[in-house]
């Protein structure tokens, strides 16, 4: 188990932010956003949803890759696109918030915040909502789904795949389902 503590809080209302993060630490995990315009970005993202930019790295052309932070563990390194960005083909950016920052309440317990950058990128906020909060209406799904799933046992790999796949309201049967799954699934 690692001794690193998640910096998200418990989700409650009035949960506090833990704050920019001023800790080096390695990063487990990050995302390289390619920008159009790497100063319109930065300034969205630093002024408009509160990250820090620790550092700059110079490039060679001039051109800077830029750390960008929120919590620990919310990095972005932020560099120049080799050509034209076409809005709405990037990613989707997810990052944890608390549940007091974020104003729609979903129907899988969360209450989020989407936008999007000035490249089109989808940035999402997502919080959890406190416990008891729970949709009537998503949890008999998830109920429904639960008792419709069987395992798929693979001959070839002994590996036991779950299938939730229902087809007329019918479940799937498994050798179905086996020929659409993904060819990495051996």
């Amino acid at each position: 188990m690692s001794e690193v503590q998640s910096p998200v809080p418990a989700p409650t209302p009035g949960a506090r932010s833990p704050g920019i993060s001023r800790a080096i630490y390695g990063m487990p995990m990050f995302t390289a956003l390619f920008v159009l315009d790497l100063g319109a970005a930065v300034s969205w993202y630093v002024e408009g949803l509160g990250f820090a930019s620790p550092f700059t790295v110079p490039g060679s052309s001039g051109r800077a890759l830029l750390h960008l932070l929120r919590w620990q563990f919310q990095d972005l390194l932020v560099r120049p696109a080799p050509s034209a960005v076409t809005a709405g083909t990037g990613c989707t950016l997810s990052f944890a918030a608390v549940y007091d920052e974020v104003p729609v309440d979903t129907l899988w317990i969360t209450r989020d915040l989407t936008t999007s950058d000035p490249d089109g990128n989808v940035v999402v906020f997502t919080a959890a909502r406190p416990p008891g909060s729970q949709e009537p209406a998503f949890s008999k799904q998830v109920e429904r789904a639960e008792q419709a799933v069987v395992d798929c046992p693979n001959p070839e790999s002994g590996m036991s795949l779950r299938n939730t796949t229902q087809i007329g309201g019918q479940l799937a049967h498994c050798d179905a389902w086996r020929q659409d799954r993904p060819s990495w699934l051996g």
